[in-house]
């Protein structure tokens, strides 16, 4: 089961939130793909959320883009940032990656967002499998939560 960022946002406002502020604190955060041969690529990316989705938007022809076009399956983690503050946690976002072609949705993206070149890029809506944030809490507990489609977001702690 997937959804989109609109349906996780209204179904878990604070925590929807939160990752988008985790977000917002840099520009760059990784993506992680998977090659042709199965094996994981990690890539530098930078993110929008616009619109109710969760977008990817990446060169025409990069490894990444490739990755994605063949298996959409992704992973964005959050850049944690300097130092060991991670400030909000660590925040990750997992999905499949769905081409988007029809002009009408890349000219409201790049109305919104400035692109390189606006005629040759890859742009990506996202379908969430999973959110995940990990954070300290009370300097005393590692806590856990995760959110997935059709379910309430899980939380776990254990004792740091």
């Amino acid at each position: 089961m997937t959804s989109n960022w609109a349906a996780f946002a209204a179904a878990e406002p604070e925590f929807a939130r939160t990752v988008e502020e985790r977000f917002a604190q840099h520009v760059h955060h990784v993506l992680a793909t998977l090659r042709k041969d199965g094996s994981p690529r990690t890539s530098g990316l930078e993110v929008r959320f616009l619109d109710g989705e969760f977008w990817l938007g990446m060169m025409t022809g990069s490894l990444k883009a490739r990755d994605l076009l063949r298996d959409p399956r992704f992973a964005v983690q959050a850049n944690p940032g300097e130092g060991t503050s991670m400030g909000g946690g660590d925040v990750r976002i997992s999905g499949r990656a769905v081409p988007v072609e029809d002009a009408e949705s890349i000219a409201r993206y790049t109305s919104e967002v400035e692109v390189p070149d606006p005629d040759s890029f890859h742009l990506f809506r996202t379908e969430l499998t999973e959110v995940t944030r990990t954070y300290v809490e009370d300097d005393t507990y590692l806590v856990v939560r995760v959110w997935n489609p059709g379910g309430g977001p899980v939380r776990t702690m254990k004792r740091a």
